[in-house]
């Protein structure tokens, strides 16, 4: 029997992976999160063998869990299950120590036969998603800049944002542009625009 856990802050969503998987005679699930701390917490508690994450959570995504996991559990697997297949996130997945990376519009015998090749130690990515991976290649973007950008999410002037980052104002607006120019934008909400659909962030 493969002990599943289940990480997603949809509870329909979670509820309905639950159900599709304790259909299959040698998968159980045996714990849900509903955040990335959570999923940490209930995989010390449970030790499940396959992990299945959502990348988008509050707090504590699925990347970072995923990471977290790898040094908490270390022999239990990560499969990435989400609705945003962005090229840069199946990176940040395999970098974080994930063995796959699926849609959640995935049919459900497909979903469990990647759930036993995790399980197996193989690696199942989305053929779409490894496709457009190869093609958007590597974030350009430094870590510094990455963090610029995740704060300019909710806007703010650069004075907000320097204040939140613990930077000066100057190296704020060097690190804005530097991003600008990597992501090919025109304007800091464009450069956080193209960055998200890239899942650089």
């Amino acid at each position: 029997m493969i002990r599943l856990l289940l990480a997603d802050d949809q509870a329909l969503v979670r509820g309905a992976l639950a159900a599709l998987l304790d259909l299959e005679p040698d998968l159980q699930v045996v714990a849900e999160a509903g955040t990335g701390e959570d999923a940490v917490e209930a995989a010390r508690e449970y030790c499940p063998d396959v992990a299945l994450l959502d990348v988008e959570m509050p707090g504590m995504g699925g990347l970072a869990a995923a990471a977290a996991l790898r040094d908490a559990v270390p022999q239990c697997r990560v499969l990435m299950v989400t609705t945003f297949g962005r090229a840069g996130y199946l990176r940040r997945a395999m970098e974080a120590g994930a063995g796959g990376f699926i849609v959640k519009d995935t049919p459900a015998r497909e979903l469990a036969e990647a759930v036993r090749r995790v399980h197996a130690g193989l690696r199942v990515v989305d053929p779409t998603l490894a496709a457009a991976t190869l093609s958007v290649g590597a974030s350009p973007l430094t870590g510094r800049e990455t963090d610029v950008l995740r704060a300019a999410r909710s806007g703010g002037t650069v004075a907000d944002l320097a204040r939140h980052l613990h930077l000066s104002e100057g190296t704020v607006r060097n690190h804005l542009s530097a991003a600008i120019g990597k992501t090919s934008a025109r304007t800091r909400a464009e450069a956080v625009r193209l960055a998200e659909e890239n899942g650089w962030l």
